[in-house]
């Protein structure tokens, strides 16, 4: 496996058909912070694999589009920070998994809407967004469609089970916060079951010990990062995306293929997409 040392390239997803802007610009300025390059990919399925009767010219205007794509959105790039370098790849295959090998090497994984329910022939999120979270060897970022801004001090919120993907979400969420100047809200979320054999006071308590213990270590090696943490009541998903409103993220760890606190796959993911104003990272465990 890659070690993050070697990790030099922040990958981003360009879709033609959608507005790439607030994702580039998401994955420029994480670039420039973290002194790395970024790479702009746009993957154009293989011929034959489309419903178009012309597969042969319509495949080239798709080839054409994605050139164009490119282009536009690495002179965009340079423009905002020249110091950063940028690459491009016009890559032939299936969206999915060549966005998932990539994730092989890249420091992160950034694609750019959260429409779940569209299904194009580029970096449709309907189609992307969720394998390829499940499948990425990276962090994967989504950024919605709108850019994200709040009147209230910067901050990022986590999301933290115990397990080791929310030590590895806990992880990255220090060092962004660290190197964004900003808070960081560690939150982790206790759903009542419908039966238990211990009292809500007792389960509440053993939660916050367990919190506590969680991100005693990180809290030490970022002392200059302000941290709250809380356990709140209620759905993950709910409670992560209300307390995100307002945040810079939400940072969530996946494991293995599945979600946060070993639900379904993707559900806790799936759900912040929809639910959540804010660009959402998904970390596998290391």
């Amino acid at each position: 496996m890659t070690s993050n040392a070697d990790r030099r390239e922040i990958v981003v997803g360009i879709d033609p058909v959608r507005d790439w802007h607030m994702a580039l610009a998401w994955a420029a300025d994480e670039a420039q912070r973290r002194g790395v390059s970024l790479r702009l990919v746009v993957v154009v399925r293989p011929q034959h694999d489309t419903q178009h009767v012309d597969d042969t010219s319509h495949h080239m205007e798709l080839e054409r589009a994605g050139a164009d794509a490119l282009a536009e959105a690495v002179a965009w790039s340079q423009a905002r920070w020249p110091d950063v370098g940028t690459a491009a790849s016009l890559l032939g295959g299936r969206p999915g998994p060549t966005l998932a090998h990539l994730s092989g090497k890249a420091r992160m994984l950034v694609l750019g809407s959260r429409h779940l329910n569209r299904a194009e022939e580029f970096l449709s999120a309907g189609s992307l967004v969720i394998p390829v979270a499940a499948q990425a060897h990276c962090p994967v970022v989504v950024v919605g469609d709108t850019e994200h801004s709040t009147q209230e001090s910067p901050y990022l919120v986590v999301g933290v089970d115990g397990s080791e993907s929310s030590k590895a979400a806990l992880d990255l969420a220090f060092e962004e916060a660290d190197l964004r100047g900003c808070a960081l809200r560690a939150l982790a979320v206790w759903q009542p079951p419908v039966f238990s054999l211990h009292g809500k006071d007792a389960s509440l308590q053993a939660e916050r010990r367990l919190l506590s213990e969680t991100v005693a270590g990180w809290s030490e090696q970022y002392p200059d990062v302000g941290l709250y943490h809380e356990v709140l009541t209620g759905s993950p998903v709910e409670a992560l995306a209300e307390a995100g409103e307002h945040a810079l993220a939400v940072v969530v760890g996946r494991r293995g293929q599945g979600g946060y606190s070993g639900m379904r796959v993707g559900s806790v993911v799936h759900g912040l997409l929809h639910r959540a104003h804010c660009p959402v990272i998904t970390v596998p465990a290391v």
